[in-house]
């Protein structure tokens, strides 16, 4: 009778390892810091406020798009995989000098490297003119401070 609990109660320890083990995507619904740089060496900073649905939306974090009057927010998307990859991607126009903008879509595709953190690679298309994409990585820390 004693082995008999025994091995029950070590095949129920063994399940519910296993079951931790395989656990849930981390979430990727909440607030985002998300800095990028881009290979050409410009930084740039926004915020990502993902909502259920795969809706989102982006808020540069440039004091100079502010002072200027320039959009600071703008809608975007996201979607996510059961490999802990995550896209996000909407409009921007990051600010050029003191008055231009450049608008283009920007698209952030990572991996989860925790519940609070995405790293991955970064892309900027232009939408005016005949220019390159931008390309370069991106670091998203979860903003456990908004609520």
């Amino acid at each position: 009778m004693i082995t008999r609990t025994g091995g029950v109660i070590l095949v129920l320890i063994a399940q519910v390892c296993f079951a931790m083990g395989q656990g849930q995507s981390p979430s990727i619904v909440g607030r985002w810091n998300v800095e990028i740089a881009f290979a050409d060496g410009n930084k740039r900073l926004l915020r990502f406020d993902a909502q259920g649905g795969g809706k989102g939306s982006f808020e540069l974090l440039d004091p100079r798009a502010k002072a200027w009057g320039a959009p600071t927010h703008f809608e975007a998307k996201w979607t996510s995989d059961n490999e802990n990859i995550v896209t996000f991607t909407g409009p921007v126009e990051f600010m050029l000098g003191n008055v231009g903008r450049d608008a283009g879509a920007l698209t952030c595709k990572g991996k989860f490297e925790g519940a609070n953190l995405i790293t991955g690679d970064v892309d900027f298309a232009p939408l005016v003119g005949e220019r390159p994409s931008k390309h370069g990585t991106f670091k998203a820390v979860r903003d456990n401070s908004a609520h």
